[in-house]
């Protein structure tokens, strides 16, 4: 790596406000921007980040911001955003995110940047106004929930036809690796022409439902398609997780990228995207796209070319919110020093705390050859590092832009267990002393 290259472009954070003035420039005319994370539990990524969008609905007039979040999960923080009253204040608006990993959403940077949003929207009109929407597809049976509370709304015969298709899933108890499995393997009946019967059903009749009711209906019945949808593309996740990693990862990674185009079209406007750096960074620059992965980043490149930004977080150790294996009690862990040869570790050598780096031409050249890029999801797993945590990129490729934050901490979760709360395990972990 030619570091004088690379030290002349980059571009050091202080917290000022025009730190982010030449992102922006980058930004330009595109309709998305995507900032990642290298983890889904750091403080700085979700600030800096929310630092980033408030310019960007401020100043460059984006409308939305779309998350690594379930549909439903969601859309209780977007109707408090934009103006309802439902919740009393922005921890009770984020209270659906209830599942494992509450915090990635359930966390104090979050509740603030979901306050702001809510008083911004307040001192504009309504078309002015900002969104949060969620991306992900885990929420099935809240999907298939608000679809049927839809529908007992708008047409109550279509809403008992929809408890009807969806009552397929009800042998399985809510387990929906349970029903992945049985359908995976022929150990019970597939629930796949139900779930798409229904969409069909729905989609049928939009025009029927908007025409009929008030004139919220457009987005009532946008909302309700995408559960829909959201529904038929959960079923066949689940059915795929047990086939394999790349057809199922791929499934909800398009997934994601088709709810972000229906939201551009349903909006017209221009939206910011909140997810992992291994949706975010175009799959094609590292080593998972060579073995047939592909993701948002690259699926939004494909698809929109010129209109879409992508930018990337990096950090080389510090402390981070995770558990130790799914479904465990969340913790605050040590994050290790960056492996030798990886990209944290040559953004380490650079000696500036933290830096946003354009990708521009110079920089790409002196950044050229693949190195391994770490990736730190909600589980953290210090004892196998490598195995767990790393893959090639070639990272010029991979984002537009990337953000360097050379010693980062643990986002504090609402719910901060005894586990969290006892703090940063030793640095020489696991091993004794």
């Amino acid at each position: 790596m030619n570091r004088d290259a690379v030290r002349d472009a980059l571009l050091p954070l202080r917290g000022a406000r025009h730190d982010y003035d030449a992102l922006l420039d980058l930004v330009g005319d595109a309709r998305v921007i995507a900032l990642g994370e290298a983890s889904h539990g750091t403080d700085e990524f979700y600030r800096e980040r929310a630092r980033v969008t408030q310019r960007l609905i401020d100043e460059c007039g984006f409308s939305a911001v779309a998350v690594e979040a379930d549909w439903p999960d969601a859309a209780r923080v977007n109707r408090f955003v934009r103006g309802a009253n439902e919740a009393r204040d922005a921890r009770d608006a984020l209270a659906d995110f209830r599942r494992f990993p509450a915090w990635m959403w359930r966390n104090t940077a979050v509740v603030d940047f979901v306050d702001w949003l809510r008083r911004r929207n307040v001192g504009v009109p309504d078309s002015r106004r900002a969104g949060f929407y969620g991306l992900d597809l885990y929420s099935l049976h809240a999907s298939m929930d608000a679809v049927v509370r839809y529908l007992e709304r708008v047409d109550p015969e279509a809403a008992r036809r929809a408890r009807g298709r969806y009552a397929c899933f009800d042998h399985y108890g809510g387990d929906v690796e349970r029903y992945g499995y049985a359908a995976a393997f022929g150990a019970g009946d597939d629930c796949e022409q139900e779930v798409v019967a229904q969409l069909i059903d729905l989609r049928a009749a939009a025009v029927r439902y908007v025409a009929q009711d008030s004139t919220l209906a457009a987005d009532e019945q946008f909302f309700a398609e995408q559960n829909a949808r959201l529904v038929a593309n959960a079923e066949a996740y689940y059915r795929t997780m047990f086939r394999g990693r790349v057809e199922s990862w791929n499934l909800r990674d398009t997934h994601m990228a088709d709810t972000l185009d229906a939201l551009l079209v349903h909006l017209g406007g221009r939206i910011v995207v909140w997810a992992h750096n291994s949706h975010v960074g175009d799959a094609r620059a590292t080593e998972l796209g060579e073995i047939g992965e592909l993701n948002v980043g690259q699926l939004a490149r494909e698809r929109h070319g010129d209109a879409i930004r992508l930018v990337g977080f990096t950090t080389y150790t510090g402390t981070v919110t995770a558990a130790s294996e799914w479904g465990a009690a969340v913790e605050r862990k040590r994050v290790r020093p960056a492996l030798e040869g990886s990209w944290e570790a040559h953004f380490h050598r650079l000696g500036v705390p933290s830096f946003l780096l354009p990708m521009r031409e110079a920089v790409a050249t002196a950044l050229a050859r693949p190195r391994l890029e770490r990736a730190i999801g909600v589980i953290y797993r210090p004892d196998t590092e490598r195995a767990s945590h790393y893959f090639r990129a070639r990272l010029p490729s991979q984002f537009d832009a990337v953000i360097h934050v050379d010693e980062s901490h643990a986002v504090e979760p609402l719910e901060r267990t005894a586990a969290w709360e006892r703090g940063e395990v030793p640095e020489t972990y696991p091993f004794a002393v």
